[in-house]
Protein backbone atom coordinates (compact mmCIF):
# COMPACT_ATOMS: atom_id res chain seq x y z
CA UNK A 1 0.00 0.00 0.00
CA UNK A 2 1.52 3.22 -0.63
CA UNK A 3 3.71 4.71 1.62
CA UNK A 4 3.74 9.29 1.18
CA UNK A 5 6.38 11.30 3.35
CA UNK A 6 5.92 14.83 4.03
CA UNK A 7 9.06 16.29 3.87
CA UNK A 8 10.43 19.67 3.61
CA UNK A 9 13.54 20.91 5.24
CA UNK A 10 12.76 24.61 5.72
CA UNK A 11 10.78 24.45 9.10
CA UNK A 12 6.69 26.58 8.85
CA UNK A 13 5.96 25.48 5.40
CA UNK A 14 2.64 23.17 7.25
CA UNK A 15 3.74 19.28 6.78
CA UNK A 16 2.04 18.32 9.99
CA UNK A 17 -1.34 20.29 8.74
CA UNK A 18 -0.95 18.49 4.68
CA UNK A 19 -0.46 15.01 6.31
CA UNK A 20 -3.75 15.65 8.89
CA UNK A 21 -5.55 17.10 6.58
CA UNK A 22 -4.98 14.63 4.07
CA UNK A 23 -5.22 11.53 6.43
CA UNK A 24 -8.98 12.81 7.16
CA UNK A 25 -9.75 13.29 3.57
CA UNK A 26 -8.29 9.72 2.88
CA UNK A 27 -10.25 8.16 5.56
CA UNK A 28 -13.27 9.87 4.79
CA UNK A 29 -13.15 8.18 1.20
CA UNK A 30 -13.48 4.56 3.60
CA UNK A 31 -9.55 4.03 3.38
CA UNK A 32 -7.54 2.63 6.36
CA UNK A 33 -4.87 5.41 6.94
CA UNK A 34 -2.24 5.25 9.27
CA UNK A 35 0.18 8.41 10.21
CA UNK A 36 3.47 7.92 11.64
CA UNK A 37 5.01 11.02 13.64
CA UNK A 38 9.11 10.62 13.32
CA UNK A 39 9.49 14.57 13.95
CA UNK A 40 10.47 15.44 17.18
CA UNK A 41 7.98 18.24 17.79
CA UNK A 42 5.00 15.83 17.85
CA UNK A 43 2.33 17.62 16.57
CA UNK A 44 0.67 15.22 14.96
CA UNK A 45 0.91 13.25 17.42
CA UNK A 46 -0.56 16.14 19.48
CA UNK A 47 -3.24 16.07 16.97
CA UNK A 48 -4.32 12.67 17.26
CA UNK A 49 -4.50 13.21 20.86
CA UNK A 50 -7.35 15.76 19.99
CA UNK A 51 -9.19 13.38 18.12
CA UNK A 52 -9.32 11.11 19.82
CA UNK A 53 -10.73 13.01 23.14
CA UNK A 54 -13.10 14.86 20.88
CA UNK A 55 -14.43 11.17 19.33
CA UNK A 56 -14.61 9.15 22.58
CA UNK A 57 -16.64 12.06 24.22
CA UNK A 58 -18.94 12.28 21.07
CA UNK A 59 -19.48 8.64 20.59
CA UNK A 60 -17.53 5.67 23.01
CA UNK A 61 -16.38 3.00 20.95
CA UNK A 62 -16.17 4.57 17.44
CA UNK A 63 -13.54 3.96 15.16
CA UNK A 64 -11.22 7.11 15.25
CA UNK A 65 -10.58 5.88 11.09
CA UNK A 66 -6.79 6.96 11.40
CA UNK A 67 -4.04 5.15 13.54
CA UNK A 68 -1.30 7.08 14.46
CA UNK A 69 2.38 5.74 15.78
CA UNK A 70 5.46 7.44 16.73
CA UNK A 71 8.73 6.31 15.83
CA UNK A 72 12.36 7.16 15.13
CA UNK A 73 15.54 5.44 14.65
CA UNK A 74 16.00 1.83 13.74
CA UNK A 75 12.35 1.40 14.77
CA UNK A 76 11.32 3.04 11.72
CA UNK A 77 11.64 0.78 9.03
CA UNK A 78 9.91 -1.91 10.90
CA UNK A 79 7.12 0.30 11.72
CA UNK A 80 6.95 1.61 8.28
CA UNK A 81 6.05 -2.52 7.01
CA UNK A 82 4.11 -3.23 10.09
CA UNK A 83 1.81 -0.03 9.17
CA UNK A 84 1.42 -1.09 5.14
CA UNK A 85 0.40 -4.67 5.64
CA UNK A 86 -2.10 -3.36 7.58
CA UNK A 87 -3.43 0.20 6.01
CA UNK A 88 -4.80 1.36 2.88
CA UNK A 89 -2.10 4.62 2.88
CA UNK A 90 0.76 5.35 5.26
CA UNK A 91 1.72 8.98 5.73
CA UNK A 92 4.94 9.93 7.51
CA UNK A 93 5.41 13.50 9.09
CA UNK A 94 9.07 13.66 8.90
CA UNK A 95 11.44 15.62 10.69
CA UNK A 96 12.44 19.24 9.29
CA UNK A 97 15.97 18.54 8.65
CA UNK A 98 18.07 15.85 6.74
CA UNK A 99 18.31 13.72 9.43
CA UNK A 100 18.63 9.84 9.35
CA UNK A 101 14.90 9.48 10.26
CA UNK A 102 13.92 11.88 7.26
CA UNK A 103 15.88 10.16 5.22
CA UNK A 104 14.70 6.67 5.79
CA UNK A 105 10.94 8.35 5.64
CA UNK A 106 12.05 8.98 1.97
CA UNK A 107 13.55 6.21 1.52
CA UNK A 108 10.40 4.14 1.81
CA UNK A 109 8.07 6.50 0.31
CA UNK A 110 6.12 5.92 -2.81
CA UNK A 111 5.74 9.63 -3.00
CA UNK A 112 7.23 12.55 -1.27
CA UNK A 113 5.13 15.61 -0.58
CA UNK A 114 7.21 19.11 0.30
CA UNK A 115 4.41 21.37 1.11
CA UNK A 116 5.36 24.72 -0.26
CA UNK A 117 4.20 28.25 0.62
CA UNK A 118 3.94 31.17 -1.96
CA UNK A 119 6.91 33.13 -1.48
CA UNK A 120 10.51 32.74 -3.87
CA UNK A 121 12.61 32.14 -0.34
CA UNK A 122 10.37 29.27 0.53
CA UNK A 123 10.74 27.95 -3.42
CA UNK A 124 14.42 27.98 -3.19
CA UNK A 125 14.69 26.38 0.36
CA UNK A 126 12.41 23.55 -1.33
CA UNK A 127 15.66 22.71 -3.71
CA UNK A 128 17.65 20.13 -0.41
CA UNK A 129 14.44 17.65 0.01
CA UNK A 130 13.96 17.52 -3.76
CA UNK A 131 17.58 16.46 -3.94
CA UNK A 132 16.93 14.35 -1.66
CA UNK A 133 14.47 12.62 -2.99
CA UNK A 134 16.25 12.92 -6.52
CA UNK A 135 19.22 11.07 -4.69
CA UNK A 136 17.06 8.52 -2.92
CA UNK A 137 15.11 7.99 -6.40
CA UNK A 138 11.99 8.36 -5.30
CA UNK A 139 8.93 10.33 -6.89
CA UNK A 140 8.57 13.90 -5.55
CA UNK A 141 5.74 16.66 -6.09
CA UNK A 142 5.74 20.33 -4.48
CA UNK A 143 2.20 21.13 -3.02
CA UNK A 144 1.10 25.03 -3.20
CA UNK A 145 -0.13 25.41 0.63
CA UNK A 146 -1.43 28.73 2.31
CA UNK A 147 -2.03 30.62 -1.15
CA UNK A 148 -3.94 33.78 -1.19
CA UNK A 149 -6.61 34.34 -3.77
CA UNK A 150 -5.16 37.74 -4.29
CA UNK A 151 -1.61 38.80 -5.02
CA UNK A 152 0.76 38.47 -6.99
CA UNK A 153 2.89 35.81 -5.42
CA UNK A 154 1.59 33.01 -6.17
CA UNK A 155 2.15 33.94 -9.95
CA UNK A 156 5.39 34.84 -9.73
CA UNK A 157 6.00 31.26 -7.63
CA UNK A 158 3.98 29.75 -10.18
CA UNK A 159 5.88 30.94 -12.81
CA UNK A 160 9.19 29.54 -11.63
CA UNK A 161 7.73 26.51 -11.08
CA UNK A 162 7.18 26.21 -14.58
CA UNK A 163 10.56 27.88 -15.52
CA UNK A 164 12.60 25.53 -13.30
CA UNK A 165 10.72 22.45 -14.78
CA UNK A 166 10.15 21.44 -11.28
CA UNK A 167 7.60 18.61 -10.07
CA UNK A 168 4.61 20.05 -8.76
CA UNK A 169 1.00 19.22 -8.02
CA UNK A 170 -1.91 20.97 -9.82
CA UNK A 171 -4.43 20.54 -6.65
CA UNK A 172 -3.46 23.07 -4.10
CA UNK A 173 -4.42 24.17 -0.30
CA UNK A 174 -5.46 27.99 0.22
CA UNK A 175 -4.71 30.59 3.25
CA UNK A 176 -7.85 29.33 4.65
CA UNK A 177 -8.94 29.95 8.76
CA UNK A 178 -11.11 26.20 8.18
CA UNK A 179 -7.43 24.63 8.42
CA UNK A 180 -6.57 26.30 11.56
CA UNK A 181 -9.43 25.49 13.42
CA UNK A 182 -10.08 22.06 12.38
CA UNK A 183 -6.36 21.33 13.50
CA UNK A 184 -7.80 22.93 16.92
CA UNK A 185 -10.47 20.35 16.76
CA UNK A 186 -8.56 17.54 15.97
CA UNK A 187 -10.54 16.76 12.51
CA UNK A 188 -9.86 17.66 8.82
CA UNK A 189 -11.45 20.29 6.91
CA UNK A 190 -13.80 17.72 5.32
CA UNK A 191 -14.97 16.52 8.73
CA UNK A 192 -15.14 20.06 10.41
CA UNK A 193 -16.88 22.00 7.45
CA UNK A 194 -17.26 19.50 4.99
CA UNK A 195 -19.24 21.60 2.05
CA UNK A 196 -16.04 24.38 2.87
CA UNK A 197 -13.65 25.81 0.22
CA UNK A 198 -11.27 24.28 2.05
CA UNK A 199 -12.33 21.03 2.18
CA UNK A 200 -13.48 20.75 -1.42
CA UNK A 201 -9.52 21.80 -2.05
CA UNK A 202 -8.01 18.83 -0.27
CA UNK A 203 -10.31 16.16 -1.33
CA UNK A 204 -9.31 17.57 -4.64
CA UNK A 205 -5.81 16.85 -3.42
CA UNK A 206 -6.33 13.44 -2.18
CA UNK A 207 -7.89 12.66 -5.67
CA UNK A 208 -4.84 13.84 -7.67
CA UNK A 209 -2.48 11.81 -5.23
CA UNK A 210 -4.39 9.17 -5.37
CA UNK A 211 -4.50 9.03 -9.66
CA UNK A 212 -0.71 9.43 -9.51
CA UNK A 213 -0.37 6.51 -7.35
CA UNK A 214 -2.66 4.24 -9.40
CA UNK A 215 -4.33 3.88 -5.92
Amino acid sequence: MPVITIAQQKGGAGKTTLAAQLAAALAGGGKRVALLDIDPQKSLSAWHARRKDRIAAAAAGHDLGIELEESAGWKLGAALDRLRKSHDWVLVDSPPHAETEARQAVRAADLVLVPLQPSPLDLWATQPTLDLAAAERRTARLVLNRISARGKLLETVRGEIAKGELPALAAALGNRSAFAHSMGAGLGVTEYEPRGQAAQETRELAAEIAKLLGA
